[in-house]
């Protein structure tokens, strides 16, 4: 039983050795930051176009409800 638990303690070392090791994770974590970074300097580029394509589909949404609650 002793041997099995060594080997048990052992093999969890190699693991948490090789995930301290690995660094996959932060290319994907930098990639993922770059991402979110150009997609807020694009909301902030078009930020008037995003504004004005809301208020045309929030008045668009507005009348319909509009003329659907009209008396008939």
């Amino acid at each position: 039983m002793r041997l099995f638990l060594d080997y048990i303690v052992v093999m969890a070392r190699i693991k948490a050795m090789g995930f301290v090791q690995e660094e996959d994770g932060d290319v994907n974590i930098v990639s993922i930051v770059v991402l979110i970074g150009i997609a807020v300097l694009l909301a902030v580029f078009f930020r008037n176009h995003i504004v004005n394509l809301l208020n045309s589909l929030f008045s668009t949404i507005n009348n319909a409800a509009n003329s659907a609650m009209a008396p008939i």
